[in-house]
C-alpha cells in the first residue's frame, strides 16, 4: 500500500516536473512502474489498457444471468420503502410472487449490462491528460469515479429503455402494480407510489459501479489482475 508520504511526494514530483515528463515522473515517485524506459505514451496507453480490462470484466460478470441476482453485493431487493409492504404480504402467503417480482428485476439489470461496454469505451477514448492524471494520481477508486461523472446519464438513458423493455416482457409492471393493488387491500399496509423502472435503472448501475471498483482495486493491487505484459509493466511492482 502506497502511504501518505510516497504519495505526496509522487504529488510534489508531479507538480515540479516538465509536462513531457510528468506521468513518467510520478509512476516512479509512487513505485507503480518498473521501468523506466516507459515514456508517456506507454504510460497512458497503459492507464487505458487498465480501464478497458477493468470494464470488459465488469460488463462480463454484469451482463449474463445470474451476473445481479447471485451477487449478493448487488442484487435488486425490493425497494427499501417497500419493505414493510414486503413483509405483510410474506406474512398473507405472497411469498412467492414477491421473489418472482425480484427475479425479475435482476433478469432486467443484467439484459442493460452488456450495453455499457460501449459507453464505457467511448468514455476512455475521450479520456484527457488531466482525467488520466488524475486517475494516476487518484485512490483506489479515482477510475470508477471518472467513469461515474462521466458516464452516468449516457447509461441512464441507454438502461432505461432496456430495462422498460425487459420488465414489460417479463410481466414485472403487471407483478408489482398487482402486488401495490394486493397490498392495499391488506389492514395496516400502506403501499407508497413508486417509479420502478428507475428504481431498477438506478440499483443497476450502482451495482455496476460497485463491480467495477472492484475491478479496479485488483488491478491496481494484485499482480495477477495485470493480465497484458502493457499492464504488467505500468502497475508492475
Amino acid at each position: 500500500m502506497i502511504n501518505r508520504g510516497i504519495l505526496a511526494l509522487g504529488l510534489l514530483v508531479f507538480l515540479s516536473a516538465p509536462v513531457s515528463g510528468q506521468f513518467k515522473e510520478v509512476i516512479d515517485a509512487l513505485g507503480l512502474g518498473k521501468k523506466s524506459s516507459l515514456n508517456n505514451d506507454q504510460i497512458t496507453a497503459g492507464l487505458k489498457e487498465a480501464l478497458r480490462v477493468g470494464t470488459n470484466n465488469t460488463v462480463q460478470s454484469t451482463g449474463r444471468v445470474d451476473g445481479y441476482f447471485r451477487n449478493e453485493a448487488i442484487k435488486i431487493l425490493m425497494p427499501e420503502k417497500l419493505r414493510t409492504v414486503e413483509k405483510g404480504m410474506r406474512l398473507a402467503g405472497m411469498g412467492p410472487q414477491v421473489d418472482e417480482l425480484v427475479l425479475s428485476m435482476n433478469r432486467a439489470a443484467e439484459n442493460a449490462a452488456p450495453l455499457a461496454k460501449d459507453i464505457f469505451i467511448k468514455a476512455i477514448l475521450e479520456m484527457s491528460f488531466d482525467d488520466a492524471r488524475g486517475i494516476l494520481t487518484g485512490g483506489d477508486t479515482a477510475a470508477t469515479d471518472y467513469f461515474k461523472a462521466k458516464t452516468t446519464d449516457r447509461l441512464t438513458d441507454a438502461f432505461t429503455p432496456i430495462v422498460r423493455q425487459s420488465m414489460k416482457d417479463v410481466g414485472v409492471i403487471k407483478q408489482f402494480d398487482q402486488l401495490l393493488k394486493t397490498a392495499h387491500q391488506i389492514p395496516f399496509l400502506n403501499a407508497p407510489s413508486l417509479d420502478i423502472h428507475q428504481y431498477v435503472v438506478a440499483k443497476a448501475l450502482d451495482g455496476l459501479f460497485l463491480v467495477l471498483s472492484q475491478e479496479e482495486r485488483n488491478i491496481r493491487k494484485y499482480p495477477a489482475a495485470r493480465v497484458t505484459q502493457l499492464l504488467k509493466d505500468v502497475f508492475g511492482r
